[in-house]
């Protein structure tokens, strides 16, 4: 009878903590470089690729504000490759990840005409992803959270 009672409150205990909102600040230091490196690394992917085949996009890219194709595709290349490789490793996540959010917002109501749920959820996705980083900051298991930022 002992023992029924005893891993009746331990799995009444586990369900608390599982149902609980409350966290540890290690948790949400694990989540963040978890995220970071999620959403940089995917990022980046998209960004190596259109720095590898630089010369065939540049004719075809989008000419925003009135910049042209070459300058519109190399400010891209640049959020989507450099700075989300800075948002990987937590340098400069918050200054790093406004470009990006600009290049998805961008990417989202002009590319894709503001379909959330259509054609512009990758870019819904990582827009949200991005002010979320910019909201929270990169955590402290970062380059940014080791110098003491």
């Amino acid at each position: 009878m002992k023992i029924i009672f005893t891993f009746t409150k331990v799995k009444n205990e586990k369900m608390k903590k599982i149902l609980s909102i409350q966290y540890s600040p290690a948790a949400f230091n694990m989540a963040m470089l978890l995220h970071r490196l999620v959403f940089g690394i995917l990022m980046m992917s998209s960004g190596y690729d259109k720095l590898i085949h630089f010369s065939e996009n540049k004719a075809t890219f989008m000419n925003f504000m009135g910049m042209g194709s070459t300058v519109s595709l190399l400010l891209v290349v640049f959020a989507e490759f450099f700075c989300a490789l800075f948002i990987s490793i937590g340098l400069f996540t918050r200054l790093s990840v406004i470009p990006l959010v600009i290049c998805m917002a961008v990417a989202l109501f002009k590319a894709h005409g503001g379909e959330v749920f259509g054609d512009g959820s990758s870019a819904t996705l990582y827009l949200s992803a991005y002010l979320l980083l910019l909201l929270l900051g990169p955590g402290k298991i970062s380059v940014d959270g080791l110098s003491g930022k």
